[in-house]
């Protein structure tokens, strides 16, 4: 039986979702009118689609140690065109995460699960000064990213490879604070949560958590609301795919759903 799950979830979300008018926070205010529906193109944008358009034509194949939302280590050769296809972030979210890393020029970034790196390449290509970290599972498609950031002269990304559980700790402890954390590695409530509370304790009071993939599954849209019940979590906003999660304690508790 075909999953009605996201289908009768974005209907739900359309009856909640507001626009400009909808919204009190001048904070929030301010973030929806130049992240979120900001219309603008930049230069860097093209250089990241033209390497997408070349991935969608390749005839490579890459054998992908798969650590993700199964919870099984399973390994498969797959196509690079059906990677990309399936499991790259798509154009539109890739602007928005370029917008909002503009927007915010967080000191540092770290994003769980790298893939071939379109989505890396957007944040990075927003804010280059920042030190950037990004964790993949499977080396395969870490080796094959860091070649895309070669092409597109993204030399200083860190690339960090193999299973969360053991390299997130290592990542961690080296940290005092973060800016900026986009969660996009593994599709499990149980790792979702983990994760969350690992990052908390060093979240700045200009840090924003990125989820993506809100409402890709029942669990991951529990994660989503224990996530957003955390008193330290001050202002939410739900975008339907995607969710954020600002710390700034001077702002009052607030959750948005907006119109994306």
């Amino acid at each position: 039986m075909k999953n009605i799950f996201i289908p009768v979830e974005y209907v739900r979300y359309l009856l909640k979702a507001k626009g400009a008018h909808g919204i009190h926070s001048p904070f929030v205010y301010e973030l929806y009118h130049k992240v979120i529906c900001e219309p603008g193109n930049y230069y860097e944008f093209s250089p990241i689609e033209q390497l997408r358009k070349r991935l969608i034509h390749s005839n490579e194949t890459i054998e992908v140690n798969d650590l993700g939302a199964s919870g099984k280590n399973d390994t498969s050769k797959r196509k690079v065109s059906t990677i990309i296809r399936t499991s790259a972030i798509p154009p539109k979210k890739g602007r928005l995460l370029f917008r909002l890393v503009n927007f915010l020029q967080p000191r540092n970034i770290i994003e769980l699960g790298t893939s071939l790196g379109i989505s890396t390449l957007y944040q990075y290509k927003a804010r280059p000064e920042a030190e950037f970290i990004t964790m993949e599972g499977s080396s395969a498609l870490s080796a094959f990213a860091e070649t895309n950031f070669k092409i597109l002269k993204a030399n200083s990304i860190k690339r960090v490879v193999g299973d969360f559980a053991q390299t997130l700790p290592e990542v961690i402890k080296n940290m005092t604070y973060v800016d900026y954390v986009f969660f996009d590695g593994n599709h499990r409530k149980q790792a979702t949560i983990e994760y969350f509370h690992k990052f908390l304790p060093l979240a700045s009071s200009k840090c924003v958590f990125v989820f993506d993939d809100i409402r890709w599954s029942e669990e991951m849209q529990e994660a989503w609301h224990e996530i957003i019940k955390e008193p330290r979590a001050k202002v939410t906003v739900d975008l339907f795919s995607l969710g954020l999660v600002f710390f700034n304690p001077s702002q009052e508790k607030e959750h948005f759903v907006l119109k994306y």
